[in-house]
């Protein structure tokens, strides 16, 4: 479940062949581990074209086409755009004749059940030559099943940048871990179901997709002999008499997901609509001004809040202290942010982000990852760029991918809620990478968790009220 870009991958050869293994074993590696993957969606009478480019994402292709062969399927490997030109790719098509195998033409007026691109890999530039173009949009046009390798023809392999004719594959095997366009709009939309092929070599990458077993794993578990102080006291900083119900939804998420003691600093008439729904909770009223001399795990500010001097004045006293914080909503605006021990984590979304960078929104969306990971280890900070996968960044460089989440969770107060979770998982978790992957992990899960009944439309933040209940259990029994 890891991520390389294209100079990583490239990096990752040169390694692996000064070690001692050459570019014919990996192709061999890649084409016999495609082999593997590919069958499970094949059918014995299947017709089935292989497009091979002349690169080493072609001499995949041959290798998956000699080994299809060998068990009986009925495979055209043509080459659209002209002959093998790598060594690796040249020497598997000598073995591939060896075996008896034909090169056929590209005949474009053939029925397909099965496109397979290997076409182009991870060191193609957009946008793609004419002559190419004419083929992908014939691809596009078939009635067939359309299975790329490694990364769909057409897509840029490290941004969200696509050729007006790039291939929209039903199936996407990567080799040795995803590229980070398979998270970024809106390439990740071409990608389809997405799977990785294993090539032989061990794992270096710092970026990866976190997943239920990650959760499973380092989600802290909960000991007999313990407290409430033992799972942490965080204090909300968030509502308005305008917007009471932000503090609510996200004081939601901290009780429900488990913190201890949770403290709400909100104004009187906000705490009326919020203390029935949160009873649990105890409050500061801001105009008395007296939250900043108590002691709390974790500090989430924003929910619900204006910007104004009022409300950066309070951010500026809680990053003066050492205590994590999280600034959501109202909090979030361009500053710069001064070393300290504990860790701020930003929770914005792309509009949010595009105001703090002054990055334009497409561009910012075709490069999530990047932009993020650049303003975390820049600042100091951890960043989650929310929306479809979630970006994680760390400040150390390092990041995940949250691949969690549908569009019911584009709706008011869902982020709130969110920065509710996020408080909750830091007031009692010790590692902070964790702790933020695994609630913004469970978060979308609630999401997922409520299409399997209901439309993705009707999901509400309130919701999270009974749906956090129902995944934590599932994740507590899977644990035990």
């Amino acid at each position: 479940m890891f991520i390389y870009t294209s100079d990583q991958i490239k990096k990752i050869d040169q390694e692996a062949e000064q070690s001692g293994m050459s570019p014919f074993s990996l192709m061999e590696n890649a084409g016999s581990g495609l082999y593997r993957k590919i069958i499970t969606n094949l059918s014995e009478d299947d017709r089935i074209l292989i497009l091979a480019g002349k690169g080493n994402n072609g001499g995949d292709g041959i290798v998956l086409s000699r080994y299809l062969k060998n068990q009986g399927y009925v495979v055209d490997l043509v080459f659209p755009m002209g002959m093998p030109k790598t060594n690796a790719a040249k020497s598997h098509l000598y073995y591939y004749q060896a075996c008896g195998y034909l090169i056929n033409e590209f005949n474009q007026s053939e029925k397909y059940d099965v496109v397979i691109d290997a076409i182009l890999g991870v060191g193609a530039a957009l946008p793609l030559m004419d002559n190419l173009s004419t083929i992908t949009k014939w691809v596009n046009e078939q009635k067939a099943k359309i299975i790329s390798i490694d990364i769909p023809t057409g897509v840029s392999s490290n941004s969200g940048e696509v050729d007006a004719y790039a291939i929209k594959s039903d199936i996407t095997y990567c080799l040795h871990g995803y590229k980070p366009s398979a998270f970024l709009f809106p390439s990740s939309d071409y990608y389809g179901v997405m799977d990785v092929v294993e090539i032989g070599l061990k794992h270096n990458s710092n970026w990866k997709v976190w997943t239920e077993k990650d959760v499973i794993h380092s989600l802290p578990k909960r000991e007999k002999n313990t407290h409430k102080g033992t799972y942490g006291t965080g204090l909300l900083i968030a509502g308005s008499d305008e917007m009471p119900g932000s503090a609510a939804l996200a004081a939601i998420g901290a009780i429900r997901f488990g913190i201890g003691k949770l403290s709400i600093a909100t104004t009187k008439h906000a705490s009326t609509i919020i203390a029935p729904l949160v009873p649990e909770a105890t409050y500061y009223f801001r105009e008395k001004n007296d939250v900043i001399n108590a002691n709390f795990s974790c500090v989430a500010i924003g929910p619900g809040l204006t910007p104004d001097d009022e409300l950066e004045d309070i951010i500026s006293s809680y990053i003066n202290k050492d205590v994590p914080l999280i600034l959501d909503a109202g909090a979030l605006t361009k500053r710069i942010y001064e070393d300290r021990n504990s860790s701020i984590i930003l929770t914005p979304h792309p509009g949010e982000f595009s105001r703090m960078t002054e990055v334009e929104k497409l561009n910012l969306q075709q490069n999530r990852i990047q932009l993020a990971s650049e303003y975390a280890v820049q600042n100091g900070v951890t960043v989650v760029l929310k929306g479809h996968n979630t970006v994680i960044a760390y400040s150390d460089g390092s990041g995940v991918i949250n691949s969690t989440g549908n569009t019911g969770l584009a709706k008011g107060g869902t982020g709130d809620t969110l920065t509710g979770m996020l408080l909750a998982s830091l007031s009692n978790d010790q590692n902070i990478k964790s702790a933020i992957a695994n609630a913004v992990f469970l978060h979308g899960y609630c999401a997922d968790e409520w299409i399997k009944t209901n439309g993705e439309r009707t999901l509400t933040a309130h919701d999270f009220h009974t749906l956090l209940a129902k995944v934590v259990k599932r994740i507590e029994v899977l644990s035990s």
